[in-house]
């Protein structure tokens, strides 16, 4: 039956032209050694009693449009990609309770605003953990999941089903290269260590940043995404020479579409 259930969910999901996707069993949330420090409070379980599994689904940001962030463009396709995960997780979730199991998404983000981020600077579920659990990829220097296919430049949502759904298996080759290029191109600082490399985000310096931008109206930052080396869509895209991120070393084009579409 899992087995009968993942095969109907792929099809759907192709129908929706999701590009990523993977499922994880709740219980691997408790699994010694799967996740390190994540209070049980933010495990599924904890959230949805009833869940048995969480789908992970995944959209990417064209690489293209991140190499200009922060900008508008950047700013724009962010807005829809959201949109288009919470969308998509809502029609999966249905699909499930047509089929008999009842089902729940969780938001993209699940925080109000950046304010709010101040004193708690997390969510109620971690999508990007839920998304390494149900094998999409490993985490890298910047925190951030990468992917073989999109690097770290996917956004992820979640659903929470009370279906046994056949899993799949935590990737254990480890994406990050270690080049910690992420740690010194962040204009803030914000994944720098005395350990270098750390993983651990100043998650106050990343938010400040943002609320910053988001005055402007371009927010995110985006900038240790877009210089991650990881991910299939560099050659996709022709953006395999990393050298045009160091500084002074920039396009006409991007330099083009950031002068545009921002407050001043």
């Amino acid at each position: 039956m899992a087995d009968k259930l993942r095969t109907i969910l792929a099809a759907r999901i192709r129908h929706q032209d999701i590009p990523l996707y993977g499922v994880a069993p709740a219980d691997r949330w408790r699994a010694e050694g799967a996740l390190e420090g994540m209070p049980e409070d933010f495990f599924p379980r904890s959230i949805y009693p009833e869940c048995r599994s969480v789908v992970v689904i995944g959209y990417p940001i064209s690489l293209p449009i991140i190499d200009t962030a922060p900008s508008i463009w950047y700013h724009e396709q962010y807005k829809t990609v959201n949109s288009l995960l919470d969308q998509s997780a809502y029609r999966i979730s249905l699909v499930l309770d047509e089929l008999g199991h009842p089902s729940v998404y969780v938001p993209r983000d699940g925080y109000a605003n950046l304010s709010a981020l101040k004193e708690r600077p997390m969510a109620f579920f971690s999508h990007r953990h839920a998304a390494y659990l149900a094998g999409l990829g490993t985490f890298g220097w910047n925190n951030m999941l990468l992917t073989e296919r999109f690097g770290p430049r996917v956004r992820f949502t979640s659903i929470l089903t009370s279906a046994s759904i056949e899993p799949d298996d935590i990737m254990t080759t480890d994406l990050c290269l270690h080049c910690g290029r992420c740690v010194d191109h962040c204009p803030v600082h914000a994944l720098w260590s005395e350990d270098y490399p750390s993983r651990i985000t100043e998650k106050e310096l990343c938010r400040q940043r943002s609320e910053q931008l988001n005055i402007k109206g371009i927010s995110p930052c985006g900038i240790c995404i877009k210089v991650c080396p990881v991910g299939k869509d560099r050659e996709d895209f022709v953006r395999t020479d990393m050298e045009v991120y160091e500084k002074d070393v920039h396009p006409a084009s991007w330099e083009h579409v950031r002068r545009y579409g921002v407050k001043p």
